[in-house]
């Protein structure tokens, strides 16, 4: 069966594939597979070596053993769209990915800090935070570096130049709402993320009483979406409000510190009734930066706007005269805890990058060099002045 025939028009809007994002952009660059005889398809699941592929012929299982690339980023990814085997082959095989729009990547443990993609093709990147559990605001902010960087680029799938605007969108979503006992104290705590995420909209939801779940089903609509946060945020009940079905299993979270288990064990991408599709991921325990600069830089845009008054240009905010970002922690107008987390952040993002670039390596070790020669420099003038 040829490709146009199953698809029956050739308006991307009423492509079988459409509710899954499919569009005319996607049809371009899906046109030399076509001519191939191969199918389109949306990653689903991604399971061992083989994954699930929703295609205009049904859901197929793929192998992706063409598809293994030496670079890790470049793994099938569930919101990857691709080309598959038509009907007969067995076992049917993924034959290429197509060019990634959006990336969310993250750092791992590996010593060899290797990049691991999360969910690809994503306009929404929804960061879960429970509030049955202490704030950490700290942790949102890790979140929000790096959903800002995501971005997307055939070379590094993301870049760091790219803003969040013409990327995936973040949105700060406070889950179980309905456990903060007035809406005062609610208010204090949105008030608290909003200061923490800056231009990011905060919205507090109750997958129990249906707080905040139209708003939220209403701004998922368009595009695709994935749910991020720790065990026992609550994205597997969240998910089953959205798609309004006991579609993913849940476990109730620990009485003594609030955490879940981990419910979700890979990343499934689902069609929402509303329009949209969502990726519901695995409770993360380690957020590691990757190539996460300019999402630090936006995360933390007050600071780098004060910045922009220091007396020298590289001002480095710790003593220089004249500093205008000391002055503003000094006039209680900048929380210090955010001056910590913005400098922890950027050493964290500086260490991986120069893991992988020679240049910026050299540059880290000339700085650390010139630092101890400081040390060792006013250390020497304590004990001349001594004597």
């Amino acid at each position: 069966m040829s490709f146009s025939s199953l698809i029956g028009s050739s308006s991307s809007s009423s492509h079988s594939l459409a509710p899954y994002g499919w569009d005319e952009g996607w049809e371009a660059e899906f046109a030399p597979y076509a001519e191939q005889g191969l199918l389109p398809g949306r990653v689903v699941r991604v399971d061992r070596g083989q994954c699930d592929v929703v295609t205009p012929a049904g859901i197929v299982r793929a192998d992706t053993e063409f598809v293994v690339p030496r670079d890790p980023m470049k793994v099938v990814c569930t919101g990857d769209w691709v080309a598959v085997d038509p009907e007969g082959g067995d076992p049917r095989y993924v034959r290429t990915l197509l060019p990634r729009r959006t990336a969310f990547v993250r750092s791992t443990s590996s010593k060899r800090s290797e990049g691991q993609v999360l969910a690809t093709n994503i306009d929404h990147i929804v960061i879960c935070v429970s509030l049955a559990v202490e704030l950490d605001l700290g942790r949102i902010e890790r979140f929000l570096a790096l959903a800002m960087s995501s971005s997307s680029g055939d070379a590094l799938l993301h870049t760091s130049a790219r803003s969040w605007a013409s990327g995936a969108r973040p949105l700060v979503v406070l889950t179980k709402c309905d456990l903060v006992p007035d809406a005062t104290g609610l208010s204090y705590l949105v008030q608290d993320v909003e200061t923490t995420a800056p231009g990011v909209q905060v919205l507090p939801v109750s997958s129990t009483t249906g707080e905040g779940i139209d708003v939220l089903s209403a701004m998922l609509c368009d595009g695709a979406s994935v749910l991020l946060g720790a065990s026992g945020a609550g994205k597997s009940t969240l998910a089953n409000a959205l798609l309004g079905e006991e579609v993913m299993d849940v476990q109730a979270t620990r009485d003594v510190d609030g955490k879940g288990r981990h419910t979700t064990t890979t990343r499934n991408l689902l069609v929402l009734p509303g329009g949209g599709v969502l990726i519901d991921t695995p409770g993360l325990r380690g957020v590691g930066l990757w190539d996460a600069e300019a999402g630090v830089g936006q995360v933390f845009s007050e600071i780098e706007e004060l910045a922009e008054g220091c007396r020298f240009h590289d001002c480095a905010h710790e003593s220089e005269p004249g500093c205008a970002v000391l002055e503003a922690i000094q006039d209680g107008s900048l929380p210090e805890r955010r001056l910590d987390s913005y400098r922890k952040l950027l050493r964290e993002n500086q260490r991986i990058v120069a893991k992988t670039d020679a240049r910026l390596r050299a540059e880290v070790l000339r700085g650390w060099k010139l630092r101890g020669a400081e040390g060792r420099a006013s250390m020497q003038a304590k004990r001349g002045r001594v004597r």
